[in-house]
């Protein structure tokens, strides 16, 4: 599918799905939440995309939410805001968080406010020293709120949160490094390079072995100790019936029996058959 507001690039099972409005920052107006949306759920049963990056066109990631035409056009709108609203937290929040496959966030520059919430609903974030990111709700009288409060008391120390939420201020790709709103961060030239030696190497793994390795992590995150181990157990299970004949405790585990391979060392995927 053709999208106004997106662009998508497949290959050797990586799909890299970039904003496309660099003349405005790539800031989220109601088309691009509808886009990504549509776009999520085409990916979603899309073969050749075994793994998503999500990145910016120009010079910037997100610069969060186009605040002229959501929250300023939109105010005699309830309707119509509200159903934006509602697209906008359930792709940021829901969608990425659960998606079946490895989602990862290039942060190629500005990132701002409601693009927060795209970087932490990423499985993982790789900057550019260079990008710059910044809540700056407090400059114009308002505060991170929506999906954005939650994705700050998700991946950061709450002195951090909280100093770059009341105070505005911009900080680079090595700072959010440091603070762990992302993995890694590399020099603008190296961005794409290394982030996709990463994404190459997670897309090359089983694919329900992915998925599984999502979910357990993901839901528990709410479960007591007791309830978690009970959904592992019967995630264990459900792995191995989806793999068939090659689940991992035959093929995988006895690969390893063999001396076929070790795990620590390497991966299922790179022995010789």
């Amino acid at each position: 599918m053709a999208y106004e507001t997106l662009m998508i690039e497949k290959s050797d099972g990586v799909a890299l799905l970039s904003f496309n409005r660099p003349d405005k920052k790539n800031a989220m107006n109601p088309q691009l939440h509808e886009d990504m949306t549509n776009a999520l759920e085409e990916l979603r049963y899309d073969d050749q995309a075994r793994a998503v990056v999500i990145t910016g066109a120009g010079d910037a990631f997100c610069a969060g939410m186009d605040l002229k035409e959501v929250f300023h056009a939109l105010k005699d709108q309830p309707a119509r805001y509200d159903k934006v609203i509602r697209l906008a937290t359930e792709w940021r929040g829901r969608t990425l968080r659960y998606f079946p496959k490895p989602t990862i966030a290039m942060v190629n520059g500005y990132c701002f406010g409601g693009a927060f919430s795209i970087v932490e609903g990423c499985d993982l974030a790789i900057a550019a020293d260079e990008a710059t990111f910044g809540l700056s709700e407090i400059n114009f009288k308002g505060f991170p709120g929506g999906a954005v409060s939650k994705s700050l008391a998700n991946l950061l120390r709450p002195r951090d949160a909280l100093f770059y939420a009341l105070t505005g201020r911009r900080f680079g790709g090595k700072i959010a490094a440091e603070i762990g709103l992302v993995n890694f961060s590399f020099p603008l030239a190296q961005l794409k390079t290394e982030t996709m030696a990463i994404v190459h190497d997670i897309a090359g793994k089983d694919s329900s072995a992915l998925k599984a390795t999502k979910d357990a992590y993901r839901f528990s995150l709410e479960m007591t100790w007791e309830a978690s181990m009970d959904y592992t157990n019967a995630k264990e299970d459900e792995l191995a019936a989806s793999q068939a004949a090659k689940n991992w405790k035959d093929e995988g585990v006895g690969d390893f029996v063999a001396g076929k391979f070790k795990p620590g060392l390497g991966g299922h995927e790179n022995i010789k058959k």
